[in-house]
């Protein structure tokens, strides 16, 4: 991670060093923390946000759940984001949006302990790293399953559901992969530690729904809508763990890793063992959005706003 000068923190501009929580916040003992992961571009337009309004509706409808009262509506937020942004002089980005409980009470029920907002914005590659994209990742099926239905709030991102994928993680890198994939509490396949997974057979593209413990992802959303642009057939459905062995490509799909192909599976190689022809289609497409040979008819992409200073 590369600091930047500013974080906005508690609504206003603060040294990197300087935003700071206390040690006794309730987010830091209870996980009672909510965030987005969003991501600037540097296009020949000039830095630009990518899906920055869905990622704050998704932020706003986290805190609903999790009955947590933001004290930014969602033009604040963005004006926010545009604003650290700027002041850091980002032509691209990994943006960090977070809210938490601070320091209030201790006890299990936080409502007592204010919700604070800060926001980080810095410069970060792909997140399984810029070779990944072309040459493709291992990955394995994890031990640790998602958590099953009226548990955690799968649909909500939560700090305290990257437990889940710390332990998936962790497992994955002991066994020598890349990342690990789950399944959920019925053995359909999920999805990644902190991406969605799409499979391939005979040119169509399969993903779990919604249903399947997955944290229903903006790029996850993109991919869909570009498949249909692109022609290709779309099924969301229950998939079964095997399933993975017999397909001829899949890929991992999130806001840090962007669109990453899977050349093996539990040491099984998928199809060819590299980059598929439709992953390569939707990769295209997807990253022509950001150079400019995919047109951004859907109003994804939105200028950063220069600085006020």
């Amino acid at each position: 991670m590369k600091p930047t000068k500013y974080i906005w923190h508690k609504g206003r501009l603060v040294r990197w060093e300087e935003a700071t929580v206390h040690v006794l916040a309730h987010g830091l003992h209870y996980g009672s923390s909510i965030f987005e992961g969003i991501r600037v571009y540097d296009t020949p337009q000039g830095p630009a946000w990518f899906c920055l309004d869905a990622h704050l509706r998704r932020l706003g409808d986290t805190a609903r759940i999790y009955r947590m009262p933001l004290p930014h509506d969602r033009e604040a937020m963005a004006n926010a984001c545009h604003e650290v942004v700027a002041a850091n002089g980002l032509r691209s980005a990994y943006v960090r949006p977070i809210a938490y409980r601070g320091l209030g009470t201790l006890k299990v029920n936080g409502e007592a302990s204010p919700v604070e907002v800060a926001i980080a914005a810095f410069e970060w590659g792909s997140y399984l790293g810029e070779e990944a994209l072309r040459a493709g990742v291992d990955i394995g099926v994890s031990s640790w399953q998602r958590v099953a239905p009226n548990t955690l709030p799968t649909m909500a991102k939560a700090g305290a559901n990257y437990l889940s994928s710390q332990l998936i993680t962790m497992e994955a890198a002991r066994h020598g992969y890349a990342e690990g994939l789950a399944l959920d509490s019925f053995g359909h396949v999920s999805e990644g530690a902190g991406q969605n997974i799409f499979l391939v057979r005979d040119g169509v593209l399969y993903t779990p729904p919604v249903a399947a413990a997955i944290l229903p992802g903006i790029t996850r959303q993109v991919v869909l809508e570009l498949a249909g642009d692109l022609g290709i057939p779309v099924r969301e459905m229950a998939i079964p763990r095997e399933m993975l062995y017999t397909v001829d490509e899949i890929f991992l799909t999130g806001t840090a890793s962007e669109i990453v192909p899977v050349r093996s599976v539990d040491g099984l190689e998928v199809g060819p063992g590299h980059r598929g022809p439709v992953t390569e289609r939707l990769q295209q497409a997807f990253f022509g959005l950001f150079d400019g040979t995919t047109p951004d008819t859907r109003g994804w992409l939105v200028p950063v706003r220069p600085s006020r200073s």
